[in-house]
């Protein structure tokens, strides 16, 4: 799995917009939307920015072992 469809599933989850992450990261949809679809790469920064919003580290959200 990747870190694009495991961002994906917590921001469903969490019924989250696409939208509304790009309000809380002061981003535009469509780069939001081009990181969930692996158009832009996620930098690391931005890692934390996006699992701060979920309260999680970003190992919790974008590593699994099977990575």
């Amino acid at each position: 799995m990747y870190y694009t469809d495991k961002l994906k599933m917590k921001r469903k989850q969490e019924k989250i917009t696409q939208k509304q992450m790009a309000g809380m990261l002061s981003i535009t949809i469509s780069f939001y939307s081009q990181l969930e679809n692996k158009k832009k790469r996620l930098y690391y920064d931005m890692a934390v920015r996006i699992a701060d919003i979920f309260n999680m580290k970003p190992d919790q959200l974008f590593y699994t072992k099977n990575d």
